[in-house]
């Protein structure tokens, strides 16, 4: 449940409604909150409150084709080109122009994108489980999780609870999405140096999708990263891991300031 809400408003980014949500008090630092590929606002639940109380202007939204936000008709992962179009229209509609960015999988990607293109607007940036490449372990995680879509009636429920009736079309969408072949050759470590903030690189060592290599090699192509691998956590460490993850999360904010102590 989400405490400290202020708003929830429906804005039309780019010719697409997002569903966007804002808690805390507007004259802190504003913390975007950017979920996973099968994710949408309820994804941040354990942390939204966390960060409002603590002193935050807290903005997590549903990005176009999830969630409350309207479909769409496929995703331009990896690169998520419309994605970083979006996030950079609505904060200018919100009137944020510095902003610290916290991602979760496919939404730490987003934000290392977003540093790299817009260093000036952005304090630091927190990734979890992010990919900056296609390595072996993806696809049997891609895998499970297709088989589980399939099959397994309770995920497919929580499924429809974060997406409505278009959860089938936000699976297929993200599962397609990467096997496109040109995901195969996708690398951004060359460009991880122009990243300039403070940079938060958190991973679990038993995530489903990704080697703890992966986290390390994001936090050596940043210039001012700290590298935080939790042992025995898995992809979904959010809520899994929150009562860890959430202390060590405001610290590092506060950090970039406007935090209250």
């Amino acid at each position: 449940m989400i405490v400290n809400l202020q708003t929830i408003v429906e804005m039309i980014v780019n010719g697409h409604n997002l569903h966007v949500e804002q808690a805390g008090p507007e004259d802190g630092l504003a913390v975007v909150l950017l979920h996973q590929g099968l994710g949408s606002v309820q994804s941040w639940q354990e942390q939204i409150p966390v960060l409002a109380d603590a002193g935050f202007h807290v903005v997590a939204y549903d990005r176009w084709g999830y969630g409350d936000s309207d479909p769409r008709p496929a995703l331009d992962l990896p690169k998520f080109t419309t994605d970083i179009l979006d996030l950079s229209e609505m904060l200018q509609m919100l009137g944020i122009s510095r902003v610290a960015l916290v991602g979760h999988s496919d939404g730490g990607t987003i934000a290392l994108y977003y540093a790299i293109k817009n260093q000036g607007q952005v304090s630091c940036l927190v990734t979890i489980a992010a990919h900056i490449y296609v390595e072996a372990k993806m696809e049997p995680g891609i895998l499970q999780l297709k088989q589980a879509f399939d099959v397994d009636e309770r995920f497919r429920k929580g499924m429809q609870l974060a997406h409505g009736e278009k959860f089938e079309v936000v699976f297929h969408n993200w599962f397609d999405g990467w096997h496109r072949i040109e995901s195969l050759s996708w690398d951004m470590r060359p460009i991880l140096s122009q990243i300039s903030c403070p940079a938060l690189v958190v991973q679990g060592t038993a995530d489903e999708h990704a080697t703890p290599q992966h986290a390390r090699d994001i936090a050596a192509g940043i210039a001012q990263a700290e590298l935080w691998l939790i042992e025995g956590a898995h992809h979904m460490l959010l809520k899994e891991e929150a009562n860890l993850f959430n202390p060590r999360l405001l610290q590092f904010l506060k950090r970039c300031g406007a935090g209250n102590p």
